[in-house]
């Protein structure tokens, strides 16, 4: 089967957990023989791991943009770019994107050359999230195949549970229109598609994620970062860690007050948080407001080595969002035998059951949570060797398996569909 991928971004260029698990669905979908898969990005760049099992298709030739760390800027970077010149100022109007929705447009655009271009004739076409819906929706119309859109997270999710941006909900609730199968990475974010953007149940599957840890790990060389968190441990701290997004849907203002009880009846903890994002400095002051700034640590967004020691490091992993469609992290965590709690509104906790639990708002009980186990070694393996065994029993090849026999259910309800269509129009 010809399936062709629409995805944002892929690892060693990418921002989040999306190019991730694009990255390790893509690789499995591969290793079956049966799918010949076609991957289209809204860059040009090498990607030495993806490139040994996937067929990389640049839609454009943007290079990657990268920090003054030479760490990747996400693709929100790019609007206001030409996609011609690569500057922000020149002669091709119409080439040049303004903000991060003109950002996805112009790929729309970019990906629909291409289509008619390179003559490329796909039986299945697979986007991923708001980003590539419009992509996806002018393939569609294009190439005369079925879409189906994966949805790692919705804009009701990313707002904190609220509409958001309501260009962002227009694209997704047209792109769930145009889907002809959608995939969600939860139960609980089929029903947020289901109930706030009145999309029917039979038309969602849940397809959860799993995690390749053997494609994520780049060196084994000991680093010089996170010497105080190792002094810290020495000391007899116990280290409680966090990776995710600094932004409104992880709740981290509320893990920082479950922090400060957490410290006030066992002062030996220290927090560490992982990642980058808008609340980045308002979370800073509030931990100085708290007096607990002395031990809580900023690291900023990692990869490779930096990712791993982070988990080497820490002895509790938290996840206290406010809506988490699922939570790759989690199980990043698990596999390197670390004892996890999560919020009741993520989607992992739907595949993990050996985690402690806590409703995202509820700080006395996250506090009592990390002072448990930070106090009782039992109870600390009892949940880390749980943990890892059910992260163990995710697969991607069985994800594959599931993905590609609903790619044959959408080609052959397509084909029946146009064939009846057909069959209407000669009678008529």
């Amino acid at each position: 089967m010809k399936l062709l991928m629409l995805g944002w971004e892929l690892p060693p260029y990418h921002s989040g957990g999306l190019g991730v698990a694009c990255l390790q669905m893509a690789k499995a979908l591969s290793a079956r023989g049966d799918i010949d898969l076609q991957f289209v990005l809204p860059y040009s760049a090498k990607h030495e791991v993806a490139e040994q099992f996937l067929d990389i298709i640049p839609a454009s030739n943007l290079t990657p943009m990268m920090d003054e760390k030479g760490d990747f800027l996400a693709m929100g970077a790019y609007a206001g770019v030409c996609y011609v010149c690569k500057t922000r100022e020149c002669e091709h109007a119409e080439e040049i994107s303004s903000g991060l929705v003109g950002a996805t447009k112009k790929y729309a655009i970019q990906v629909a050359r291409l289509l008619k271009k390179q003559k490329i004739l796909p039986q299945v076409i697979h986007a991923h999230d708001w980003l590539t819906m419009e992509a996806g929706a002018r393939a569609k119309e294009i190439c005369k195949v079925p879409l189906v859109i994966h949805v790692h997270a919705t804009e009701f999710e990313r707002a904190g549970c609220s509409r958001g941006n309501p260009l962002i909900w227009d694209i997704e609730y047209n792109g769930f229109m145009m889907a002809d199968r959608i995939f969600a990475v939860s139960q609980h974010t089929k029903d947020i598609i289901v109930k706030e953007y009145d999309i029917p149940a039979d038309k969602v599957e849940v397809v959860y994620n799993a995690l390749d840890i053997d494609g994520m790990i780049q060196t084994t060389v000991e680093t010089d970062n996170y010497l105080y968190v190792k002094e810290m441990k020495r000391q007899g701290y116990t280290i409680v860690g966090t990776n995710s997004r600094l932004t409104v849907m992880k709740g981290l203002p509320y893990l920082l007050e479950a922090a400060a009880l957490a410290m006030s009846r066992n002062p030996k903890l220290l927090f560490v948080l992982v990642s980058s994002g808008e609340m980045r400095d308002q979370l800073i002051e509030l931990a100085a407001d708290l007096g607990i700034s002395d031990r809580v640590i900023f690291v900023g967004f990692v990869r490779g080595q930096l990712w791993r020691e982070f988990y080497e490091l820490i002895d509790i992993f938290t996840l206290p969002s406010m809506v988490e469609p699922f939570g790759l992290t989690a199980l990043e965590a698990a596999h390197y035998d670390t004892a996890v709690l999560v919020s009741n509104t993520t989607g992992v906790g739907e595949v993990m059951h050996n985690v402690m639990r806590f409703d995202y708002w509820d700080t006395r009980k996250l506090a009592d949570e990390i002072i448990n186990i930070s106090l009782s070694p039992a109870l600390s393996h009892e949940l880390r060797t749980g943990a890892k065994s059910e992260y163990l029993k995710l697969s991607w090849d069985d994800i594959a398996e599931q993905l590609t026999h609903e790619y044959q259910k959408v080609t052959f309800c397509h084909k029946n569909h146009h064939s009846k269509k057909h069959k209407e129009h000669a009678y008529a």
